[in-house]
C-alpha cells in the first residue's frame, strides 16, 4: 500500500558528489521515519542516514560529517547529500519509510507501516 523509490544513483569519481532522492507514495496519515541504508556485495546492509518526525538526524560513523540527509514534508520525499565520495561507499542505495497508514475510508489513522525501496546504485570509481 506503500510504494517506496528511490533515484539518483550512478557512477561518479572519488572525491565527487552524489544526490539521492526517495519517495514514498500511498494512503499515507504520517510518516515518523526515513532513513538510507547502503550494502556492498559480501557486506552486510548497514544504516547510513536517518531522519526522524522530531526533526532528529543520525548519521553512521563512516559517512558523519560528508553525507546529510534532508526531508521534504510536502512531498514525502527525502534526499541525500553525498560530498567526498570514496571507493568504499560503494553500493546499493536502499530508503526505507516508517509510519501510519490512513484509516478506513481515507480518515483516521490506520496501521503502521515498514517499507523498502528496490535500491539504487552508486559506485564510485576513476
Amino acid at each position: 500500500q506503500v510504494r517506496v523509490e528511490e533515484s539518483g544513483g550512478g557512477l561518479v569519481q572519488p572525491g565527487g558528489s552524489l544526490t539521492l532522492s526517495c519517495t514514498a507514495s500511498g494512503s499515507i496519515n504520517v510518516i515518523f521515519g526515513m532513513s538510507w541504508h547502503r550494502q556492498a556485495p559480501g557486506k552486510r546492509r548497514e544504516m547510513v542516514a536517518h531522519w526522524q518526525h522530531s526533526g532528529t538526524t543520525n548519521y553512521g560513523s563512516s559517512v558523519q560529517g560528508r553525507f546529510t540527509i534532508s526531508r521534504d514534508n510536502a512531498k514525502n520525499a527525502v534526499y541525500l547529500q553525498m560530498n567526498s565520495l570514496k571507493p568504499e561507499d560503494t553500493a546499493v542505495y536502499y530508503c526505507n519509510v516508517a509510519g501510519y497508514l490512513s484509516g478506513d475510508g481515507g480518515f483516521g489513522v490506520g496501521p503502521s507501516f515498514d517499507s523498502w525501496g528496490q535500491g539504487t546504485q552508486v559506485t564510485v570509481s576513476s
